[in-house]
C-alpha cells in the first residue's frame, strides 16, 4: 500500500497542472456504441489531458433487479473493454465502484443536505420509476446523490456528460456549493464538459430515442460485442426518411444526421466532410460505408477484448491496484468530510 500512495503522490507532483476528471460506466448487459461514443472513447482521448478516475457504477445498477452472476460477469467483461478500448492503468485511476466503500459512506452525508423534491423533480427517476413500476425504490431516487459522491470524492474539476445527463451535474454542484457553505470550502465544484457530436447517439429503429442495450428490438442498437456480420446488418436496417437527400439537420432528418454522427465517430471525418463525401449517394449504400466504418473500428477492439479475458488474472490486478489508488484518494476526501461534520475520530 505504501508503493502505490508513493506513486499516487508522485503523479499529483509531477502533473499537478493537469485538472482530475471523473467518468463512470454501468455494467448493466452489454455497452452499445452509445457507450462507447459518449463515454469510453472519449475516456481514451481525455487520459493525457487530465488526471482522470475511472469507475465501473455497479453500484447504481442495483436500482433496477439484477442477475448477480450476469452482474459480475459483465463488471469483468466491462473492464476488459475499458482496456482493449486503450485505457491505460498507468496514466488513470480504473477501479471498481463497489470496492472503494467511501462512496457509500459520502452518499449519507450528502443525503442530510439533500431534499426529496429536488429528487423527485429528477428526469432519470420519472423515467426509470414508468419504466420499472413494480420496483420503484429509494436507491432509484438517491441514484443523483450517489453520483455527487463519486464525483466530489476526487476533488474532481471535470465530468464528461452526455446531454442528458445535464441534470446530475447540476446537483452535484449544488450539493458541493452547499456543503461548503455550511462547512467551509471542503469540495471541488465541478464543471461539465459536453462533446460537440457523439454525446448522444440515437436507435437505429427509433431515431428519437437514445440508443439503448435494453431496446427489445436488437436492431435497434449496435453493441461493443457484435460482430462486423450483425454490424452491417443492423445498419442495412436502420430508419431514415422517403427524400433520399444526405445533410445534418437533427430535426428534419433524425435518422441520416444519427448515421452522420456515427460515421463521424468512427471513421474520424468531421460531420460537414461526410455529407460532402455522401451527398450524391443513395441511402443504401450510405448505410452500407456507415456499418463498414463502424464494423473496421470495433473489430481491433473486440479481439483485444477476448485476449484479455482469456487472463482473468491481469484483469483483477489491474481493479485491485486501481481500487487501492482511489480509495487512497478517497479517504483524504471522506475524513476531511468527517471533520467538517463533527464526527469523532479515533
Amino acid at each position: 500500500m505504501s508503493e502505490i500512495i508513493e506513486n499516487t503522490e508522485t503523479k499529483q507532483v509531477s502533473a499537478e497542472s493537469k485538472k482530475i476528471l471523473f467518468s463512470a460506466v454501468q455494467p448493466s448487459g452489454i455497452p452499445t456504441i452509445g457507450n462507447y461514443v459518449g463515454a469510453i472513447n472519449n475516456f481514451v482521448k481525455l487520459q493525457d489531458d487530465y488526471d482522470c478516475v475511472y469507475s465501473i457504477a455497479d453500484l447504481h445498477t442495483l436500482t433496477v433487479k439484477q442477475d448477480p452472476a450476469k452482474l459480475r460477469r459483465a463488471t469483468l467483461e466491462l473492464m476488459a473493454l475499458y482496456l482493449a478500448c486503450g485505457i491505460d492503468p498507468e496514466k488513470c485511476v480504473m477501479f471498481v465502484q463497489s470496492h472503494v466503500h467511501e462512496h457509500a459512506e459520502l452518499t449519507w452525508i450528502l443525503n442530510t443536505i439533500t431534499y426529496p423534491g429536488e429528487l423527485g423533480r429528477m428526469t432519470q427517476f420519472k423515467d426509470k420509476s414508468r419504466a420499472h413500476a413494480d420496483n420503484v425504490n429509494m436507491g432509484l431516487m438517491d441514484y443523483p446523490v450517489l453520483m455527487a459522491s463519486d464525483i466530489l470524492l476526487y476533488q474532481t474539476s471535470v465530468v464528461p456528460v452526455g446531454a442528458d445527463q445535464k441534470q446530475h451535474i447540476e446537483i452535484t454542484r449544488d450539493l458541493a456549493e452547499r456543503f461548503n457553505n455550511r462547512y467551509g470550502n471542503t469540495f471541488v465544484v465541478p464543471e461539465g464538459i459536453f462533446p460537440k457530436y457523439g454525446a448522444k447517439i440515437m436507435s437505429l429503429q427509433d431515431p428519437s430515442k437514445k440508443m439503448s442495450k435494453s431496446d427489445e428490438n436488437e436492431n435497434a442498437y449496435i453493441s461493443m460485442y457484435d460482430d462486423s456480420d450483425a454490424i452491417i446488418r443492423k445498419f442495412k436496417r436502420a430508419v431514415t426518411d422517403s427524400d433520399n437527400k444526405i445533410y445534418f439537420d437533427a430535426e428534419k432528418k433524425p435518422g441520416i444526421s444519427n448515421l452522420l454522427t456515427i460515421y463521424s465517430v468512427f471513421s474520424g471525418e468531421s460531420v460537414e466532410k461526410a455529407v460532402e463525401r455522401f451527398s450524391g449517394s443513395g441511402y443504401g449504400d450510405f448505410k452500407l460505408k456507415v456499418g463498414e466504418a463502424v464494423a473496421e473500428a470495433i473489430k481491433p477492439i473486440n479481439q483485444k477484448r477476448l485476449e484479455l479475458l482469456a487472463d482473468k488474472g491481469y484483469i483483477e490486478s489491474v481493479m485491485k491496484k486501481g481500487a487501492e489508488k482511489a480509495q487512497y484518494m478517497a479517504r483524504k476526501t471522506l475524513s476531511k468530510v468527517y471533520k467538517k461534520v463533527g464526527l469523532l475520530k479515533i
